[in-house]
């Protein structure tokens, strides 16, 4: 295999792939290992360097077995010439047939272009021993045989800087004519005299007999076949992993799809407290292991194979992420199907009801998809409902491989990464919701921020002495972990910046907590020097923000500011809500499900914390990645977003874990020569303690076990509420017949054991007709499926059209959560079919629904409550609360438009701009506190 030496050109020598490019010393070697040239011990001819120009012929590609001739048209070099390792010095033994040149010495042997040469000056027809050497040296380039005066040896590579000369083939030359050693020194032929053989052999060179042409064939043919599958298997790195990864992903999807039997398909009766794990078959586990093992494979060679690196991550991606819609039959988790009756509802009405539904203060999700299936003309949306959350982490990948490619990290540390993310994203906010598209939009402007808005500049400062200054000094001394842009147009950043502020307005019309992460993330990067826009911008952002809750949300906040503000700075009760209360499950296997979720957590920060340790002590420091790890975790200081705060932390916080972490296992930096995929070694002589070319090794084959442990603990994580967030084709069918009866409007009281603002139901409800059923009922139910006095009471005091639902999702949740008996489904269900207040007016296996039995007379079904589009409260201030509002934007705006030309270019207008921005901006958030005060004071 050929290599590039110290001065750019390859070299002849075969051998190792393996990239030589390191020393013990902490220095990257230019050419080699610097061990001296030793034919005798390496059995390797070194290059002759004479100046030449590339013939036209190709016929030296003989010597190598090939025929492509890439390397030679690049450097202007002959191919190798393979000759024997073991040289004889001294005389060797003579061949039968062989005739020895007086002139030369004994045991002398001469390159093969030396022979040309000297038959390039032989006349046509010359007779005497340089015709006959001629012709030896023709036969020998067309038989391709090896002289026999070097005793054989295995071949070692030897090439000649100088162009072959052209030379006609002898007719019908036999492959056993032996060869003779040239009798002309290299002076005595010029470079430019083109090479005239005679096209007659000397008939002294003819063998005695020769054999039947299949007898001269048939090693030809074996030799060629051999060859082939010689280069077919040197070849094997290149389309092995490819190979597997495709044959994983068909095992895969065979796997899942077909009708269940021995080691293949899904039987969902087998999904138990584990969740969909346990129904998997063997043959799915091991097409993962393919995957990642051909994703190693592809990683561990040293070459940067994009494109199949992004498709294996991809794979990887559709077989975890997707396995859930390949194995349901209708759309999974529940909570989907009334985000689906938001869309519908506003494609209907053309407005938004924040009295329904406190989500649709936030519709641009909403309103994006309306416009989308109304446009396309899509009335049915459970394709899009199915397969949302495969495609939503597929589009993850695309804005995270753009953040990884803007730090400073080899090949491996960075595709590790990406996989890391693919891998430890169990959280499930990826299905159809806001907070799945918003993330996506999360991810995108913090890559454009790094991109194009990026800043690193070296510390020119003095370290201060001593104190606290001079280890911050020291940190920022240290080499920075992001890539430096620069020379891009300030048109490009002018419509970054648009790019930007159109990323978080979306964001922040379609989701509550993500503009607070994204100004969060700008703000630090502006407070640790890792961005080039200026403080006008998070101004301008933290407005937005401000003033989409006052004036947009009213009908939400109006009459409960303590759901708002109620848990700011309750820190270690939102910790408690979002983790000792959720391990709290009484099934065994379910909380084990549980726990596997907090060990991802704690693995993933541990792995982090080591990657930073390891950058930090190879002088590197990696802000944005610290940034992007520590940002979310303020979030625990608002509110605990129903018992969900750190499931948004842990989601948003992934992108910077995920980086750190595959440092943990690649820290050093790339190679500082042409070839940056390869990594150096530590910077510092004394922390080389083992082999580089062996710790390398041994930190991919540690990567890829964390690999093959997250995968497996991802599947537990991820679908280990499978047995009651998977969605049943009854359970859907049961909910259509209240659509089909909700007129003038309906009510459903779903089964709990514990009532409260913050348990939702576990059935695919409110699809349809959001407005026309009204889903908040709650039904009590005990331990004991006798005990149904609650629920029946409950069922009697609610008005005409109640539906009591009782779903095979609701009684898994019971039975896995508040630790009810495994037969308490069907025995609750009979006892309902036995009460005498009830009565059951649809069922199927997996759903029932029961109704009052007998009506009050004159009890009539009610009208449903209005909805409430616009007309929402406001304040005296208001008016002028706006104007500020507007006033502020353009002023901020512009001052960061003209900032883009550099910090040295309109100072003046820049702070004539400043002067009406900061008592606009105090006007605006004055009007803001003042709406929040008055409206709720008067609500």
């Amino acid at each position: 295999m050929r290599q590039r030496d110290g001065d750019g050109r390859t070299t002849g020598v075969t051998g190792s792939s393996e990239h030589v490019g390191d020393s013990t010393d902490g220095t990257e070697a230019e050419g080699g290992t610097g061990v001296p040239f030793d034919p005798d011990a390496t059995g390797v001819i070194p290059r002759l360097s004479v100046p030449a120009t590339p013939a036209p012929d190709a016929a030296a590609d003989v010597a190598d077995g090939d025929d492509d001739g890439d390397d030679e048209a690049e450097t202007g070099t002959l191919p190798a010439i393979r000759l024997p390792a073991t040289l004889h010095i001294g005389t060797p033994p003579k061949a039968p047939e062989e005739t020895e040149n007086p002139k030369e010495p004994k045991g002398s042997q001469k390159p093969k272009a030396l022979k040309e040469s000297k038959a390039a000056k032989e006349p046509k027809g010359a007779k005497g021993p340089g015709a006959d050497d001629a012709a030896s040296a023709e036969d020998d380039d067309a038989a391709g045989t090896v002289p026999t005066k070097v005793a054989a040896a295995p071949a070692a590579s030897l090439t000649v800087d100088a162009p072959p000369t052209p030379a006609k083939a002898p007719a019908e030359t036999p492959a056993t004519t032996p060869a003779k050693a040239p009798t002309a020194t290299p002076a005595e032929t010029p470079a430019t005299t083109p090479a005239k053989t005679s096209a007659k052999a000397p008939a002294a060179a003819k063998p005695a007999a020769t054999k039947p042409a299949s007898a001269k064939q048939d090693p030809a043919k074996a030799k060629g076949l051999g060859e082939r599958l010689r280069r077919l298997g040197r070849s094997a790195p290149m389309w092995l992993p490819a190979l597997l990864t495709v044959e994983g992903l068909i095992m895969y999807v065979l796997a899942l799809r077909v009708a269940p039997g021995p080691l293949r398909g899904v039987n969902p009766a087998d999904i138990n407290g584990l969740g969909l794990i346990a129904a998997l078959p063997a043959s799915a586990f091991a097409a993962i292991l393919i995957m990642l093992v051909s994703f190693f494979v592809t990683v561990a060679q040293s070459t940067d194979r994009k494109f199949l690196l992004l498709f294996q991550i991809a794979v990887i991606t559709f077989a975890l992420h997707g396995a859930g819609s390949l194995v349901a039959s209708e759309p999974r988790f529940p909570t989907a199907y009334i985000h689906a009756g938001f869309v519908d509802f506003i494609g209907r009405t053309g407005e938004t009801a924040i009295n329904i539904d406190a989500r649709m203060g936030w519709p641009g999700y909403f309103a994006l998809f309306a416009f989308v299936t109304k446009a396309a003309g899509i009335s049915d949306m459970t394709t899009i409902l199915q397969w949302t959350p495969l495609l939503t982490n597929l589009l993850y990948l695309l804005p995270f491989v753009l953040i990884l490619r803007q730090v400073v990290a080899t090949t491996r540390a960075r595709w590790y990464a990406a996989l890391l993310f693919v891998l430890v994203q169990w959280i499930g906010q990826d299905y159809f919701s806001p907070q799945g598209f918003t993330f996506a939009l999360y991810l995108a402007f913090v890559a454009i921020l790094l991109r194009w808005f990026g800043r690193v500049e070296p510390r020119t400062k003095p370290i201060a002495p001593k104190g606290l200054r001079k280890l911050l000094g020291r940190l920022d001394a240290m080499t920075p972990g992001e890539i430096a842009n620069t020379g891009t147009f300030r048109a490009d950043r002018l419509l970054m910046l648009l790019m930007l502020l159109a990323l978080f307005f979306a964001a922040t019309a379609s989701h509550q907590i993500t503009p607070f992460m994204m100004l969060g993330v700008v703000t630090a990067f502006l407070i640790f020097k890792r961005t080039k826009l200026t403080w006008a911008l998070p101004f301008f952002l933290g407005l937005a923000v401000l003033a989409w809750i006052s004036y947009e949300t009213v009908g939400f906040w109006a009459g409960q500011i303590d759901a708002i503000f109620g848990g700011l700075g309750r820190i270690l009760t939102n910790l408690q809500r979002n983790t000792g209360d959720r391990i709290a499950g009484s099934d065994p296997a379910h909380a084990l499900v549980l726990q596997a979720r907090l060990g991802i957590l704690v693995v993933i920060l541990a792995l982090a914390a080591t990657g930073l340790l390891r950058r930090l002590r190879r002088g590197v420091v990696d802000r944005a990645a610290l940034i992007l790890l520590c940002v979310p975790v303020l979030a625990l200081g608002l509110q605990s977003y129903g018992g969900e705060i750190g499931l948004r932390i842990y989601m948003f916080a992934l992108p910077g874990a995920c980086l750190l972490a595959a440092y943990a296992f690649f820290p050093n930096l790339p190679a500082d020569s042409a070839d940056v995929r390869e990594e150096t070694v530590p910077m510092r002589k004394r922390n080389v303690r083992f082999n580089p070319e062996l710790t390398r090794k041994l930190s991919v084959v540690l990567a890829a076990c964390f690999a093959v442990v997250f995968a497996g603990a991802f599947l537990i994580a991820r679908y280990g509420n499978e047995k009651f967030e998977r969605v049943t084709t009854g359970e859907v069918a049961a909910m259509h017949y209240i659509y089909a009866h909700d007129k003038p409007s309906a009510k459903v009281l779903y089964l709990t054991a514990k009532e409260g603002p913050e348990v939702t139901p576990t059935l695919p409800w409110g699809e349809k007709d959001i407005e026309l059923v009204n889903f908040n009922g709650q039904a009590l139910v005990y331990q004991d499926p006798t005990n149904i006095a609650k629920a029946v009471a409950t069922l009697k005091a609610s008005p005409r059209n109640t539906y009591l639902a009782v779903s095979t999702g609701q009684i898994a949740y019971l039975q896995l959560n508040e630790g009810f008996p495994a037969d308490w489904g069907a025995r609750f269900r009979a006892a309902l079919d036995a009460s005498p207040d009830v009565k059951r007016v649809y069922a199927n296996k997996d759903a029932a629904l029961y109704t009052w039995k007998k009506f009050v007379k004159g009890t009539e079904i009610p009208e449903p409550l209005p909805y409430i589009g616009r007309g929402d409260p406001t304040s005296p201030w208001t008016p002028v609360g706006l104007a500020a509002l507007a006033l502020t934007w353009v002023t901020l705006f512009g001052y960061e438009v003209i900032r883009l030309n550099g910090p040295n270019r309109a100072v003046k207008a820049r702070r004539r701009l400043l002067w009406v921005a900061i008592p606009a901006f105090a006007v605006a958030v004055g009007v803001i506190i003042e709406r929040f005060i008055y409206i709720a004071s008067n609500t």
